[in-house]
C-alpha cells in the first residue's frame, strides 16, 4: 500500500548520529582493524578456496567498517580548535583511512599492513583521549 502523498515524507535524512549523540570512540574503528588482521592470518593459514573467498569478503566489509568509523570521527567529533592544537591530526586521518581502504588492507592480505592500520589509529586515540580529558 502507498501513502498518499500528502502524508509521504518530503526530506529524507540519514546520519550516524547527528543529534549528536556525543558517542565517539576510536575503539569502534580498532575493533574492525583487529578482525581485518585477524581474517589476513587465517587466510595465510589456509588454503581451502572457499574459505579463501569468504575471507576476502569479510575482510573487506570489515576494512569499509574502519573508514566509517574513522571518517565518523574525522568529520563529526573533531573540530577546528582539535586540529589546530593537533596539526598533525589530518593526516593522521588520511594515512588511516588510505590504509583502510584499496591501498591497504582492501588491496592486501598481508597482517604487516594490518600493523600498520592499527598503529595509525592508535596514534587517532591518543588524540582523541587528550580531547576528552580536555
Amino acid at each position: 500500500m502507498r501513502l498518499p502523498r500528502i502524508l509521504a515524507p518530503r526530506v529524507t535524512a540519514s546520519a550516524h548520529c547527528d543529534l549528536p549523540c556525543g558517542v565517539y570512540d576510536p575503539a569502534q574503528a580498532r575493533i574492525e582493524a583487529e578482525s581485518v588482521k585477524m581474517i589476513c592470518e587465517k587466510y595465510q593459514a589456509n588454503t581451502d578456496p572457499e574459505f579463501r573467498t569468504r575471507a576476502i569478503i569479510i575482510k573487506e566489509q570489515r576494512a569499509e567498517l574502519v573508514k566509517h568509523h574513522l571518517w565518523v570521527l574525522w568529520t563529526d567529533y573533531f573540530k577546528a580548535t582539535h586540529f589546530e592544537k593537533y596539526p598533525q591530526l589530518h593526516q593522521l586521518f588520511n594515512e588511516a583511512t588510505k590504509l583502510a581502504g584499496s591501498g591497504g588492507v582492501k588491496g592486501s592480505l598481508d597482517p604487516a599492513t594490518a600493523d600498520k592500520l592499527l598503529q595509525k589509529i592508535d596514534d587517532i586515540s591518543k588524540i582523541f583521549w587528550e580531547t576528552k580529558k580536555a
